[in-house]
């Protein structure tokens, strides 16, 4: 299964990284991944490939909120069908 991961906050060095890193970590695969700065701002999608047990997802969410505290920024985690359903026009 894919999931949407949403990294957004102020640029600073070394986010990508640390968010690849603990994705690597999680044998977390990344298909696609688009990053912008406007300004002094930082924002990165990414299309994961996901293990398909909810424990599992719901450890990687948690995971991913905790980093995201950690280095300043909100990382968000969707499985593809939610965020398709929510960005539907």
């Amino acid at each position: 299964m894919k999931g949407i991961i949403t990294v957004v906050g102020k640029d600073k060095v070394g986010i990508i990284a640390k968010v690849c890193t603990l994705l690597s970590e999680r044998n977390v695969n990344i298909l696609d991944i688009s990053q912008t700065i406007v300004q002094e701002y930082f924002n990165m999608m990414m299309i994961v490939e996901l293990n398909d047990e909810d424990k599992e997802l719901n450890n990687l969410i948690d995971e991913l909120d905790d980093l995201g505290e950690e280095i300043g920024v909100e990382i968000k985690l969707q499985h593809e069908s939610i965020f398709n359903s929510m960005h539907r026009i």
